[in-house]
């Protein structure tokens, strides 16, 4: 009996480690695509969009996109004061635009430029 109880706590274990989904960012860039910097930030709270929640968007050419392929967490507290629902940041972002909104391949946020430096 022991040992079928065993089977089984390692049969759900390894299921739900094997489902997590995969990391929000790529570490490389797809060198067939274009890389582009864009500022990304909350769609709501910094780029100006309609929305009810804090979700991650990017600006392209000065206009907003709705971004999928990442989460405004990913890159740290989104309400720090550093985050991204109070700071526009600088990103190198591959994707393609489908239906209004912007779908990241990759992206790396740009180290941030400090005022007098």
């Amino acid at each position: 009996m022991r040992s079928v109880i065993t089977l089984l706590c390692f049969t759900f274990f390894s299921s739900v480690v094997f489902a997590q989904t995969p990391a929000d960012n790529k570490s490389a860039p797809d060198a067939d695509k274009p890389l582009q910097v864009a500022e990304v930030s909350c769609g709501k709270c910094k780029l100006g969009l309609t929305g009810k929640t804090c979700d991650m968007a990017v600006r392209i050419d000065g206009k907003a996109y709705y971004a999928d392929g990442t989460h405004i967490d990913s890159f740290g507290d989104a309400h720090a004061h550093d985050g991204l629902c109070n700071a526009i940041r600088k990103a190198e972002v591959q994707g393609e635009l489908v239906d209004k909104r912007f779908k990241i391949s990759y992206i790396r946020l740009l180290p941030e430029v400090k005022k007098g430096d």
